[in-house]
């Protein structure tokens, strides 16, 4: 039967791509990648050798259409992205959506997503989150901070390492430095680490380690 499979890949260990998602990948007609290069790597290791096409931000406007005829004329489609789940600040909601109001099934897959072990070892309570992913880099930014910072839940933010003691110092200006904050870097990598504190004592850290790798940043809420 045609679907639309959406396929987690691992964050950084290839130990965590799951035996269904190697099989998915295997008997569909078509993978769609955020990038082939990366992917066809993945799918090297894996002896996958399905056919790719690429699916990323700068195109999916365009493609989408073609996709959903393509899964309505009977192949069965998986997206990928670069790593953890599709649609999670990658592609993947826009021809999620295509395909739900086409009366296309969609199966996503569970796998890797980065915001939940960066939450559940940040030590920070974790039975109720925000998950902002990457805030606005400069239009809404300011208007965004006012409102997060009356927030009581657990946030949850993505950011990149040239830009994460700039965000940092925002928050401590918008939450107070006291707020506590968790930052785990290169999860599942051979470098994993996770420096947890206040606001000042983590921006501290940082400044004088500048950090690499992908980073998730787990604030606590407004007490």
């Amino acid at each position: 039967m045609s679907k639309l499979y959406l396929v987690p890949t691992p964050i950084g260990n290839l130990k965590d791509m799951t035996f269904r998602a190697v099989e998915v990948l295997q008997e569909v007609d078509l993978i769609l990648a955020e990038d082939t290069r990366t992917s066809g790597k993945l799918l090297k290791h894996f002896e996958i050798t399905t056919h790719m096409q690429s699916h990323h931000m700068h195109n999916e406007h365009k493609t989408t259409e073609g996709i959903v005829k393509r899964i309505q004329a009977g192949e069965t489609v998986a997206l990928i992205s670069d790593a953890g789940t599709p649609a999670i600040s990658d592609p993947g909601f826009l021809l999620t959506r295509a395909c739900v109001e086409a009366g296309i099934e969609v199966d996503c897959l569970p796998g890797a997503t980065a915001f939940v072990p960066a939450l559940v070892n940040s030590g920070l309570p974790n039975d109720k989150f925000v998950f902002e992913g990457f805030l606005p880099v400069k239009k809404g930014r300011q208007t965004r901070l006012v409102a997060l910072a009356e927030e009581t839940r657990t946030l949850i933010f993505y950011e990149s390492p040239h830009k994460l003691v700039k965000t940092l110092t925002h928050f401590s200006e918008y939450f107070g430095e006291d707020r506590k904050v968790s930052v785990s870097r290169e999860l599942s990598k051979l470098h994993e680490e996770t420096i947890r504190g206040t606001l000042s004592e983590v921006i501290e850290y940082f400044t004088n380690k500048p950090p690499k790798g992908e980073l998730v940043i787990v604030a606590e809420g407004k007490r």
